[in-house]
């Protein structure tokens, strides 16, 4: 006699969904909807250069579509990561070339809040998965958009043979317990100041990843920079 409550064929088995698969396919379409809308404001601005690139309600809407944009890209990596099917796929990339083209990116949002911005680079070469640290790097800029007063920085160098690369800014700079070098723990939602600490525990997960023999990378936190502010630098071997 079929069971009354699943119908022939079915079983309980059959009916158990996988939430953390849902969450995930939610949040890539939610992520490719954004990166059209993101597409289409940087049209807009383009169209109406003169009347929306000084404006702060388009500026702040750019901004914060840009931030969940981010924070959706962390999470699917986050996701691939707790189902071990995220891996670093390292190249040889010319490193000034690259903070250039992320840094045209968000040029737009920069010069609307009228923040200065610059690279320090050399004739840097590095070996690292572009698109982790195209994750890495547009979250941290969009950190430093919104905590610096007026200028950002992006470094890059060969340091004790690691690829060190940084982004500065000229704010209150970093406190003191979160100043640290190593790597960053997932930690509860702070709902006094809304952190997550979710772009430091993608960024600090990223440079594990890179691993060049018993080296791996890392993440470094501090605010002995040249604009006053902090800064967050990543290690790579």
């Amino acid at each position: 006699m079929p069971d009354q409550h699943n119908p022939p064929g079915d079983t309980a088995d059959d009916s158990h969904v996988n939430f953390s698969m849902v969450i995930a396919s939610a949040v890539h379409d939610m992520k490719n909807s954004l990166g059209m809308l993101l597409h289409s404001l940087d049209s807009l601005r383009e169209e109406h250069r003169d009347t929306l690139s000084g404006s702060l309600r388009f500026n702040t809407l750019q901004y914060e579509a840009e931030r969940v944009h981010s924070d959706l890209v962390q999470l699917l990596g986050l996701y691939r990561l707790g189902e071990h099917t995220l891996s670093a796929h390292s190249e040889e990339h010319f490193v000034p070339d690259f903070l250039s083209q992320h840094l045209a990116r968000h040029r737009p949002l920069l010069e609307g809040h009228n923040i200065s911005y610059s690279i320090d680079a050399g004739e840097v070469l590095g070996y690292f998965d572009e698109d982790l640290l195209t994750g890495v790097l547009n979250n941290t800029i969009n950190n430093a958009i919104r905590y610096t007063r007026s200028k950002i920085l992006l470094t890059a160098e060969q340091r004790d043979q690691f690829l060190v690369i940084g982004v500065e800014d000229d704010g209150e700079g970093y406190p003191e317990h979160m100043q640290k070098t190593g790597s960053v723990d997932p930690k509860p939602v702070d709902f006094n100041s809304g952190s997550t600490s979710l772009g430091l525990f993608f960024a600090s997960s990223v440079a594990r990843l890179h691993r060049d023999g018993p080296r791996q990378g890392f993440i470094k936190l501090h605010n002995q920079g040249t604009l006053g502010g902090g800064v967050f630098e990543i290690w790579l071997p």
